[in-house]
Parts: structure tokens; sequence; C-alpha cells
């Protein structure tokens, strides 16, 4: 049946001038369908309320505030709370939605509950980020060792989605929480799709400091994010091998993969590195905190209550 309303949520924290980029890219979609814009606000101090209130744009815009509790998550809660549409599609302010991505994301709705699209960073970014090896292609479903995930800055699903698997977590504000959404709603019975030609430009951060400071949280968040769904069926990998793993990982890309020891013709983006060598930091230092029964046991509690 065709959808009568889609809602598109944007999440935002001092999102300007990123955010008008991104509501220049939605009013650009080639949809041919009705949809809503609610940029859920998470206490911005920039004029973000502002900017909105003034917009001048063929889109239907709506501002919500969402500055009760700070974080991603309760901004795209309070976001879904306000949507009127069917259908809800998440993206972040700071990314920029390609031409036919809404159109894209709902037809590969059309045959599942929740859908996930692809990101790209050239448009966005320097072109030196696409010497990154091992990118994964528009095409590549994101797998991981327990079942797949949709980015977070790229997702669609059907309001009974939410209406069957609940909110976002609110609890992870370090990242992880479209992990742990996707699984829930995989382990709720529901299907994830992946629309290849649902396209969205990332934004990578602009510092090294910022880009390792980054992966370092998500690294983190993805050790909590398993150990909260152990009891859901996700694998629990042993630190005694994970840390020694790790430690490899950040010795190859200190060595083999550090863009001032390589020529510039095989050298990582620096952005990239730091952001991958964080990735691997953090998720050493988490395991290790994850030897204590205490914190193991805490973050098992915050999955059954929530």
């Amino acid at each position: 049946m065709p959808i009568s309303l889609v809602s598109v949520i944007v999440p935002v924290y001092n999102g300007l001038p990123h955010l008008d980029v991104q509501l220049r890219a939605l009013e650009a979609q080639d949809y041919k369908g009705a949809f809503e814009v609610i940029v859920s606000d998470n206490g911005s101090t920039d004029g973000t309320r502002e900017y909105v209130a003034c917009l001048s744009s063929s889109l239907t815009v709506r501002c919500v505030d969402a500055s009760r509790i700070r974080g991603v998550s309760h901004a795209r809660n309070v976001g879904m709370d306000a949507a009127r549409g069917e259908f809800i599609a998440i993206v972040d302010h700071d990314d920029s939605v390609h031409p036919g991505w809404l159109t894209a994301l709902t037809r590969e709705a059309e045959n599942f509950d929740a859908v996930g699209g692809p990101i790209e960073l050239y448009s966005l970014n320097s072109p030196e980020v696409a010497s990154w090896p091992g990118a994964p292609t528009p095409e590549q479903r994101l797998d991981t060792f327990h079942l797949p995930w949709a980015q977070g800055n790229n997702f669609g699903m059907w309001r009974t989605v939410v209406q069957q698997v609940g909110y976002y977590d609110e609890e992870l504000t370090s990242g992880g929480d479209d992990v742990d959404y996707s699984w829930r709603i995989q382990e709720a019975g529901l299907t994830l799709g992946h629309a290849p030609e649902a396209v969205v430009a990332y934004r990578l951060r602009t510092t090294l400091g910022g880009c390792f400071a980054q992966g370092r949280k998500y690294g983190g968040a993805a050790c909590v994010v398993a150990v909260k769904h152990r009891s859901r069926g996700c694998p629990q990998l042993s630190p005694f091998v994970q840390v020694p793993a790790h430690l490899a990982s950040l010795a190859f890309m200190l060595v083999a993969r550090n863009p001032w020891l390589r020529r510039r013709s095989h050298s990582v983006p620096r952005e990239i590195w730091a952001q991958h060598l964080g990735l691997q930091y953090g998720a050493m230092v988490m395991r290790l905190r994850l030897l204590n029964p205490r914190v193991r046991t805490e973050i098992e509690g915050q999955w059954q209550e929530s």
C-alpha cells in the first residue's frame, strides 16, 4: 500500500551550519509522496530553533524540544513521538542525503519491517578518503558476529516497529545505539533490510583528536552492546583472547598503516586512521573493564530494565 506520510527525524545539537546542508538535501529529494521533517533539538545554543522557524523552504519542517536528556537517542525518541507518518526515517544533521535516498529507502521497506542504507565518504570529505582499503560497497549489508545492523544516520522503519520494539536506549550515550536497536528489532522476530541505493554522504570529523575520540567511544560502546545482548544469544568472546588481539591491531595500525610512516601513495587518510586507532583502543579498554564482574552485571541489568 502507498505510504500516506513519511516522517524524517533529524536529531541535532548545535548543528549549524551543517544542518542547513542536510535540510537542503532533503528539499532536493525526488520522492513523489508526502513527507515531513522533524528537527529534534537536543538543547542547542547556536540558534537552531530560530533558524528552523525562519527557514525559507518547500519542506514541511517542525522543530521539537528534546532538551530534557542529552544524547542522540533521546532526541530520536522525542522525534518519534512527534512523528505523524506511518513510516519513520532517521538521519543525522551533519550528513547529506542523496537525491534518491527517500525513494530508495521506502521502496525497499515494502519488503521489510525496517531498513538501512549505505554511506559514502566522497561528497563531504577530501578525495584522499577514497584510498581507505576495505570500505563497504553500497551493496554490502553491515554484518556482525551476532546480527546485521543499520547505521543510525541512514535508517527507516514502520511505526509498528516502535510499537513492538520500543525506543532507543538512552543509556547508550557513547555510541552503539544503532547496533542495539537493530539487534532488538531482529530479536523481536522482525526483519531488517538493506537498500543499496539509499545513499547518505557521511561527514568525517575534521581533526585527528576528534576522529580518535569518536572511534574510542564507538569501540567501547560495541563491547557494552555485546554484553547487554548476551541473554539474547549474542556470542561472548573472552577478553583474554580479545585484549591481545586489540593490542596486535593497535601495533599494526601504528606501524603498517601509520600515514606518517608510509609513502603518500600508499598511506591511509589520517582521519580514518585515527578513528580506527580509537576503535581498537576503546574496545581494549572496555574489555579490560568488563573483567570486573560488577561492571558486567550492571550492564546486563540495564537490558533487563529496558
